[in-house]
Protein backbone atom coordinates (compact mmCIF):
# COMPACT_ATOMS: atom_id res chain seq x y z
CA UNK A 1 0.00 0.00 0.00
CA UNK A 2 1.29 3.32 -0.92
CA UNK A 3 1.60 6.10 1.88
CA UNK A 4 2.35 9.67 1.51
CA UNK A 5 3.98 12.16 3.61
CA UNK A 6 2.73 15.13 5.43
CA UNK A 7 -1.03 14.44 4.99
CA UNK A 8 -0.63 15.17 0.87
CA UNK A 9 -1.71 12.43 -1.88
CA UNK A 10 -1.91 12.21 -5.34
CA UNK A 11 -5.11 10.80 -7.28
CA UNK A 12 -5.49 7.27 -7.26
CA UNK A 13 -2.78 6.96 -3.90
CA UNK A 14 -4.38 5.03 -1.03
CA UNK A 15 -4.52 6.05 2.51
CA UNK A 16 -2.86 4.58 5.00
CA UNK A 17 -6.09 2.98 7.28
CA UNK A 18 -5.08 3.83 10.91
CA UNK A 19 -7.91 4.14 13.34
CA UNK A 20 -8.76 3.04 16.51
CA UNK A 21 -9.87 -0.26 16.37
CA UNK A 22 -12.89 0.92 19.04
CA UNK A 23 -14.56 1.82 15.34
CA UNK A 24 -16.05 -1.12 13.44
CA UNK A 25 -15.08 -3.02 10.32
CA UNK A 26 -12.82 -1.97 7.75
CA UNK A 27 -14.60 0.91 4.95
CA UNK A 28 -13.78 2.85 2.25
CA UNK A 29 -14.17 6.14 0.74
CA UNK A 30 -13.67 6.41 -2.78
CA UNK A 31 -13.56 10.02 -4.95
CA UNK A 32 -14.34 10.37 -8.44
CA UNK A 33 -10.80 10.95 -9.22
CA UNK A 34 -9.56 8.10 -8.28
CA UNK A 35 -8.53 8.81 -4.53
CA UNK A 36 -9.15 6.36 -2.29
CA UNK A 37 -8.89 6.80 1.43
CA UNK A 38 -8.89 3.63 3.99
CA UNK A 39 -10.62 3.73 7.34
CA UNK A 40 -13.26 1.89 9.61
CA UNK A 41 -17.04 1.89 9.54
CA UNK A 42 -18.91 4.21 11.87
CA UNK A 43 -22.58 4.40 11.78
CA UNK A 44 -24.35 1.78 9.69
CA UNK A 45 -22.54 -0.60 7.71
CA UNK A 46 -23.06 -0.69 3.66
CA UNK A 47 -22.35 1.68 0.93
CA UNK A 48 -24.24 5.49 -0.26
CA UNK A 49 -23.26 7.68 -2.93
CA UNK A 50 -23.08 11.48 -2.91
CA UNK A 51 -21.38 14.87 -3.13
CA UNK A 52 -18.00 14.59 -1.08
CA UNK A 53 -18.02 18.39 0.52
CA UNK A 54 -16.53 19.46 4.01
CA UNK A 55 -17.67 21.46 7.30
CA UNK A 56 -14.62 23.13 9.46
CA UNK A 57 -17.57 23.87 12.43
CA UNK A 58 -16.40 23.25 15.53
CA UNK A 59 -19.25 22.18 16.77
CA UNK A 60 -23.42 21.71 15.25
CA UNK A 61 -22.70 18.30 14.14
CA UNK A 62 -26.34 17.26 14.93
CA UNK A 63 -27.37 20.33 12.95
CA UNK A 64 -25.18 19.71 10.39
CA UNK A 65 -26.34 16.20 9.90
CA UNK A 66 -30.16 17.20 9.82
CA UNK A 67 -29.53 20.03 7.62
CA UNK A 68 -32.00 20.09 4.85
CA UNK A 69 -29.00 21.74 2.60
CA UNK A 70 -26.88 18.37 2.88
CA UNK A 71 -28.87 16.23 0.72
CA UNK A 72 -27.41 13.97 -1.22
CA UNK A 73 -23.70 15.19 0.10
CA UNK A 74 -21.04 13.25 1.88
CA UNK A 75 -19.66 15.77 5.10
CA UNK A 76 -16.39 15.45 6.04
CA UNK A 77 -16.08 17.17 9.48
CA UNK A 78 -12.80 19.42 9.81
CA UNK A 79 -12.80 19.23 13.30
CA UNK A 80 -11.11 15.95 14.94
CA UNK A 81 -13.46 14.91 17.38
CA UNK A 82 -17.12 13.95 16.81
CA UNK A 83 -19.80 12.89 18.96
CA UNK A 84 -18.64 13.95 22.23
CA UNK A 85 -22.14 15.29 23.77
CA UNK A 86 -24.15 12.87 21.71
CA UNK A 87 -27.62 13.27 20.19
CA UNK A 88 -30.88 14.48 21.53
CA UNK A 89 -34.85 15.33 20.53
CA UNK A 90 -33.75 18.95 20.85
CA UNK A 91 -31.25 20.18 18.23
CA UNK A 92 -32.46 18.94 14.72
CA UNK A 93 -33.34 21.12 12.10
CA UNK A 94 -35.71 18.29 10.65
CA UNK A 95 -37.02 15.31 11.42
CA UNK A 96 -34.46 13.11 10.03
CA UNK A 97 -30.51 13.49 9.20
CA UNK A 98 -30.28 14.18 5.41
CA UNK A 99 -26.22 13.70 4.55
CA UNK A 100 -26.08 11.18 2.51
CA UNK A 101 -22.75 10.12 3.91
CA UNK A 102 -20.07 10.90 7.14
CA UNK A 103 -16.51 11.36 7.23
CA UNK A 104 -15.23 11.85 10.56
CA UNK A 105 -11.15 11.95 12.33
CA UNK A 106 -12.52 10.50 15.59
CA UNK A 107 -15.63 9.52 16.56
CA UNK A 108 -15.85 10.04 20.52
CA UNK A 109 -15.78 7.09 22.55
CA UNK A 110 -17.65 8.57 25.02
CA UNK A 111 -20.79 10.68 25.43
CA UNK A 112 -20.73 13.77 28.15
CA UNK A 113 -23.90 15.92 28.62
CA UNK A 114 -26.56 16.13 30.54
CA UNK A 115 -28.59 17.13 27.37
CA UNK A 116 -27.44 13.53 25.54
CA UNK A 117 -30.32 10.83 25.30
CA UNK A 118 -27.72 8.52 22.89
CA UNK A 119 -24.62 8.11 21.13
CA UNK A 120 -23.98 9.66 17.37
CA UNK A 121 -22.79 6.11 16.29
CA UNK A 122 -26.38 4.51 17.79
CA UNK A 123 -28.16 7.81 15.95
CA UNK A 124 -26.49 6.62 12.27
CA UNK A 125 -27.21 2.88 12.93
CA UNK A 126 -30.96 3.87 13.82
CA UNK A 127 -31.35 6.15 10.63
CA UNK A 128 -29.10 3.97 8.41
CA UNK A 129 -26.14 6.56 7.33
CA UNK A 130 -23.23 4.96 6.47
CA UNK A 131 -20.52 6.50 8.24
CA UNK A 132 -16.06 6.28 7.97
CA UNK A 133 -13.83 7.09 10.80
CA UNK A 134 -10.14 7.79 9.38
CA UNK A 135 -6.90 9.42 10.29
CA UNK A 136 -6.52 11.37 6.62
CA UNK A 137 -9.61 13.87 7.15
CA UNK A 138 -6.92 16.90 6.78
CA UNK A 139 -5.26 15.19 3.47
CA UNK A 140 -9.25 14.65 2.40
CA UNK A 141 -9.84 18.73 2.69
CA UNK A 142 -7.13 19.45 1.28
CA UNK A 143 -7.76 17.76 -1.84
CA UNK A 144 -11.20 19.01 -1.66
CA UNK A 145 -9.96 22.40 -1.92
CA UNK A 146 -7.24 21.41 -4.49
CA UNK A 147 -9.89 19.37 -6.82
CA UNK A 148 -13.47 20.70 -5.82
CA UNK A 149 -16.24 19.00 -4.69
CA UNK A 150 -17.32 16.31 -6.08
CA UNK A 151 -18.70 13.04 -6.35
CA UNK A 152 -17.96 9.93 -4.11
CA UNK A 153 -18.44 6.92 -2.62
CA UNK A 154 -18.47 5.11 1.44
CA UNK A 155 -18.55 1.76 1.32
CA UNK A 156 -18.07 -1.02 4.08
CA UNK A 157 -18.91 -4.13 1.53
CA UNK A 158 -16.95 -3.11 -1.58
CA UNK A 159 -13.50 -3.86 -1.10
CA UNK A 160 -12.32 -3.33 -4.80
CA UNK A 161 -12.08 0.43 -5.37
CA UNK A 162 -12.20 0.40 -9.16
CA UNK A 163 -15.64 -1.12 -8.89
CA UNK A 164 -16.83 1.23 -6.63
CA UNK A 165 -15.27 4.19 -8.48
CA UNK A 166 -16.85 2.72 -11.72
CA UNK A 167 -20.20 2.82 -10.26
CA UNK A 168 -19.74 6.64 -8.61
CA UNK A 169 -18.99 7.86 -12.38
CA UNK A 170 -22.81 6.56 -12.93
CA UNK A 171 -23.94 8.93 -10.35
CA UNK A 172 -25.78 12.69 -11.25
CA UNK A 173 -23.16 15.60 -10.35
CA UNK A 174 -24.62 18.83 -8.21
CA UNK A 175 -25.13 20.66 -10.90
CA UNK A 176 -28.01 20.60 -12.64
CA UNK A 177 -29.67 18.60 -9.73
CA UNK A 178 -33.14 20.02 -8.62
CA UNK A 179 -33.54 18.76 -5.21
CA UNK A 180 -35.65 21.19 -3.07
CA UNK A 181 -38.68 19.27 -3.83
CA UNK A 182 -37.14 16.14 -2.19
CA UNK A 183 -36.38 17.82 1.02
CA UNK A 184 -39.89 20.01 1.22
CA UNK A 185 -42.84 19.47 3.06
CA UNK A 186 -45.19 17.65 1.44
CA UNK A 187 -48.52 20.15 3.24
CA UNK A 188 -49.11 23.28 4.46
CA UNK A 189 -48.52 24.01 8.08
CA UNK A 190 -48.15 26.76 11.01
CA UNK A 191 -45.79 27.33 13.65
CA UNK A 192 -47.01 29.90 15.87
CA UNK A 193 -45.63 32.32 18.31
CA UNK A 194 -44.74 31.00 21.66
CA UNK A 195 -46.94 31.66 24.67
CA UNK A 196 -46.87 35.06 25.75
CA UNK A 197 -45.99 36.62 22.48
CA UNK A 198 -48.57 38.62 20.52
CA UNK A 199 -49.11 37.91 17.09
CA UNK A 200 -47.79 41.11 15.14
CA UNK A 201 -47.14 39.75 11.41
CA UNK A 202 -48.22 36.60 9.22
CA UNK A 203 -44.85 35.42 6.98
CA UNK A 204 -45.87 32.78 4.31
CA UNK A 205 -42.50 30.66 4.26
CA UNK A 206 -41.60 28.82 1.34
CA UNK A 207 -39.71 25.35 2.31
CA UNK A 208 -37.06 24.81 -0.25
CA UNK A 209 -35.26 22.98 3.01
CA UNK A 210 -36.25 24.87 5.45
CA UNK A 211 -34.33 24.52 8.89
CA UNK A 212 -36.77 24.53 12.25
CA UNK A 213 -35.15 27.27 13.77
CA UNK A 214 -35.92 30.01 10.94
CA UNK A 215 -39.63 29.57 11.91
CA UNK A 216 -38.71 29.92 15.69
CA UNK A 217 -36.37 33.34 15.24
CA UNK A 218 -39.45 34.63 13.24
CA UNK A 219 -41.88 33.53 16.03
CA UNK A 220 -39.88 34.92 18.63
CA UNK A 221 -40.21 38.36 17.17
CA UNK A 222 -44.16 37.92 16.84
CA UNK A 223 -44.46 36.41 13.78
CA UNK A 224 -47.10 33.86 12.81
CA UNK A 225 -45.39 31.60 9.60
CA UNK A 226 -47.33 29.52 7.36
CA UNK A 227 -44.99 27.25 5.91
CA UNK A 228 -45.67 26.07 2.25
CA UNK A 229 -44.10 23.40 -0.02
CA UNK A 230 -41.45 24.08 -2.13
CA UNK A 231 -43.59 24.36 -5.30
CA UNK A 232 -45.70 26.62 -3.71
CA UNK A 233 -46.54 29.48 -6.71
CA UNK A 234 -46.94 32.69 -6.22
CA UNK A 235 -51.00 33.21 -6.91
CA UNK A 236 -51.14 30.53 -3.46
CA UNK A 237 -48.39 32.45 -1.64
CA UNK A 238 -50.28 35.79 -2.05
CA UNK A 239 -53.69 34.24 -1.60
CA UNK A 240 -52.73 33.72 1.90
CA UNK A 241 -52.43 37.51 2.26
CA UNK A 242 -49.08 37.46 4.46
CA UNK A 243 -47.20 40.82 5.65
CA UNK A 244 -44.58 38.97 4.07
CA UNK A 245 -42.82 36.34 2.86
CA UNK A 246 -39.95 34.28 3.24
CA UNK A 247 -37.69 31.90 1.34
CA UNK A 248 -35.18 29.08 2.62
CA UNK A 249 -32.42 27.42 2.31
CA UNK A 250 -32.42 24.10 0.76
CA UNK A 251 -30.25 21.80 -1.53
CA UNK A 252 -29.55 21.54 -5.64
CA UNK A 253 -28.70 23.76 -8.32
CA UNK A 254 -30.15 27.24 -8.31
CA UNK A 255 -30.73 26.68 -11.88
CA UNK A 256 -33.33 24.23 -11.79
CA UNK A 257 -35.48 26.08 -9.93
CA UNK A 258 -37.66 26.92 -11.93
CA UNK A 259 -40.86 27.48 -10.02
CA UNK A 260 -39.73 29.21 -6.91
CA UNK A 261 -37.77 32.18 -9.55
CA UNK A 262 -41.57 32.46 -11.25
CA UNK A 263 -43.18 32.71 -7.28
CA UNK A 264 -40.34 35.45 -6.22
CA UNK A 265 -40.80 37.19 -9.55
CA UNK A 266 -44.67 37.18 -8.65
CA UNK A 267 -43.71 38.52 -4.57
CA UNK A 268 -41.87 41.03 -5.97
CA UNK A 269 -44.56 42.33 -8.60
CA UNK A 270 -47.02 42.66 -5.29
CA UNK A 271 -44.55 44.59 -3.44
CA UNK A 272 -44.62 42.12 -0.71
CA UNK A 273 -41.52 42.15 2.02
CA UNK A 274 -39.35 39.45 1.19
CA UNK A 275 -36.35 38.02 2.74
CA UNK A 276 -34.32 34.93 1.49
CA UNK A 277 -31.80 32.79 3.20
CA UNK A 278 -29.04 30.77 1.00
CA UNK A 279 -31.11 29.07 -1.50
CA UNK A 280 -33.48 31.69 -1.33
CA UNK A 281 -30.65 34.42 -1.88
CA UNK A 282 -29.87 32.51 -5.04
CA UNK A 283 -33.22 32.00 -6.00
CA UNK A 284 -34.10 35.94 -5.60
CA UNK A 285 -30.89 36.65 -7.63
CA UNK A 286 -32.34 34.67 -10.59
CA UNK A 287 -35.55 36.17 -10.11
CA UNK A 288 -33.99 39.34 -10.74
CA UNK A 289 -32.30 38.40 -13.98
CA UNK A 290 -28.39 37.48 -12.52
CA UNK A 291 -26.99 34.14 -12.88
CA UNK A 292 -25.58 31.53 -10.15
CA UNK A 293 -22.40 29.15 -10.79
CA UNK A 294 -20.87 26.49 -8.74
CA UNK A 295 -17.91 27.02 -6.53
CA UNK A 296 -15.95 25.00 -6.30
CA UNK A 297 -15.95 23.46 -2.65
CA UNK A 298 -18.31 25.99 -1.22
CA UNK A 299 -18.53 27.74 1.72
CA UNK A 300 -19.18 24.80 5.08
CA UNK A 301 -18.56 25.96 8.51
CA UNK A 302 -19.97 28.46 11.22
CA UNK A 303 -16.76 30.46 10.78
CA UNK A 304 -17.45 32.65 7.53
CA UNK A 305 -16.68 36.10 7.46
CA UNK A 306 -18.89 38.51 5.80
CA UNK A 307 -18.93 42.44 5.77
CA UNK A 308 -21.71 44.70 4.85
CA UNK A 309 -21.28 47.03 2.03
CA UNK A 310 -23.25 49.44 3.30
CA UNK A 311 -22.00 49.75 7.41
CA UNK A 312 -18.38 48.20 6.95
CA UNK A 313 -19.60 45.76 9.88
CA UNK A 314 -17.86 42.15 9.68
CA UNK A 315 -20.00 39.57 10.77
CA UNK A 316 -18.86 35.61 11.69
CA UNK A 317 -21.52 33.61 9.83
CA UNK A 318 -23.01 29.98 9.94
CA UNK A 319 -23.10 29.26 5.97
CA UNK A 320 -23.67 25.77 3.94
CA UNK A 321 -23.99 26.24 -0.12
CA UNK A 322 -22.06 25.28 -3.14
CA UNK A 323 -23.24 27.19 -5.59
CA UNK A 324 -23.48 31.39 -5.63
CA UNK A 325 -24.84 34.66 -7.28
CA UNK A 326 -23.01 36.22 -9.77
CA UNK A 327 -23.39 39.87 -9.37
CA UNK A 328 -21.53 43.27 -9.62
CA UNK A 329 -19.91 44.35 -6.01
CA UNK A 330 -19.27 47.55 -6.39
CA UNK A 331 -21.91 49.72 -7.27
CA UNK A 332 -25.95 49.00 -7.68
CA UNK A 333 -27.35 47.93 -10.93
CA UNK A 334 -30.83 47.68 -12.68
CA UNK A 335 -33.07 44.79 -12.64
CA UNK A 336 -36.43 44.48 -13.89
CA UNK A 337 -38.27 44.97 -10.46
CA UNK A 338 -35.85 48.11 -9.75
CA UNK A 339 -32.13 49.00 -8.86
CA UNK A 340 -29.96 46.34 -7.08
CA UNK A 341 -26.89 46.28 -4.55
CA UNK A 342 -24.77 43.37 -3.10
CA UNK A 343 -25.28 43.94 0.40
CA UNK A 344 -23.04 41.21 1.79
CA UNK A 345 -19.47 40.04 0.63
CA UNK A 346 -18.04 36.84 1.28
CA UNK A 347 -14.06 37.91 3.07
CA UNK A 348 -12.14 34.67 1.89
CA UNK A 349 -12.86 34.84 -1.64
CA UNK A 350 -15.13 38.11 -2.84
CA UNK A 351 -18.11 35.93 -3.22
CA UNK A 352 -21.79 37.11 -3.36
CA UNK A 353 -23.32 37.16 0.79
CA UNK A 354 -26.63 38.94 0.27
CA UNK A 355 -28.43 40.91 -2.34
CA UNK A 356 -30.76 44.28 -1.42
CA UNK A 357 -33.52 45.88 -3.62
CA UNK A 358 -33.69 49.43 -3.68
CA UNK A 359 -36.71 50.02 -4.49
CA UNK A 360 -38.67 47.24 -3.17
CA UNK A 361 -38.89 45.62 0.44
CA UNK A 362 -36.81 42.65 -0.55
CA UNK A 363 -33.62 41.46 0.68
CA UNK A 364 -31.27 38.32 1.25
CA UNK A 365 -28.76 36.76 2.50
CA UNK A 366 -26.38 33.39 1.83
CA UNK A 367 -25.23 32.86 5.21
CA UNK A 368 -27.90 31.78 8.09
CA UNK A 369 -28.46 34.20 10.37
CA UNK A 370 -30.91 31.46 12.47
CA UNK A 371 -27.37 30.35 13.46
CA UNK A 372 -28.10 26.50 14.01
CA UNK A 373 -25.63 26.09 14.86
CA UNK A 374 -23.32 28.75 14.12
CA UNK A 375 -22.15 32.76 15.92
CA UNK A 376 -25.40 34.84 16.33
CA UNK A 377 -23.66 37.67 14.43
CA UNK A 378 -26.34 38.51 11.91
CA UNK A 379 -29.45 37.72 14.09
CA UNK A 380 -30.60 41.20 13.31
CA UNK A 381 -31.47 40.15 9.99
CA UNK A 382 -34.89 38.90 11.28
CA UNK A 383 -35.39 42.12 13.22
CA UNK A 384 -34.95 43.76 9.87
CA UNK A 385 -37.56 41.47 7.81
CA UNK A 386 -39.95 42.48 10.63
CA UNK A 387 -39.40 46.02 10.79
CA UNK A 388 -39.88 45.70 6.91
CA UNK A 389 -43.17 44.05 7.29
CA UNK A 390 -44.17 47.05 9.82
CA UNK A 391 -43.34 49.91 7.91
CA UNK A 392 -45.77 48.55 5.15
CA UNK A 393 -48.77 50.65 4.67
CA UNK A 394 -52.17 48.93 6.79
CA UNK A 395 -54.49 47.70 3.65
CA UNK A 396 -57.41 50.30 2.96
CA UNK A 397 -60.73 49.33 4.96
CA UNK A 398 -62.91 47.84 2.61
Amino acid sequence: MNTTQNGRGLPGTQEEADVSEETGGPAILVLEDGRVFHGRSFGAGGETFGEAVFNTGMTGYQETLTDPSYHRQIVAMTSPHIGNTGVNDDDPESARIWVAGYVVREPSRLTSSWRSQRTLDDEMRDQNVVGIALKGTRALTRHLRDRGAMRAAISTVETDPQKLLARILEQPTMAGSDLAAEVSTDHTYEVLPPEGVEVRHHVAAVDLGIKAMTPQRLTERGCKVTVLPAGATAEEILALDPDGVFFSNGPGDPATADAPVAAVRGVLEAGKPLFGICFGNQILGRALGLGTYKLTFGHRGVNQPVRDTRSGRVAITSQNHGFAVDAPLEEPFDTDHGRAEVSHIGLNDQVVEGLRLLDRPAFSVQFHPEAAAGPHDAAELFDEFVDLMSAQPAPAAK
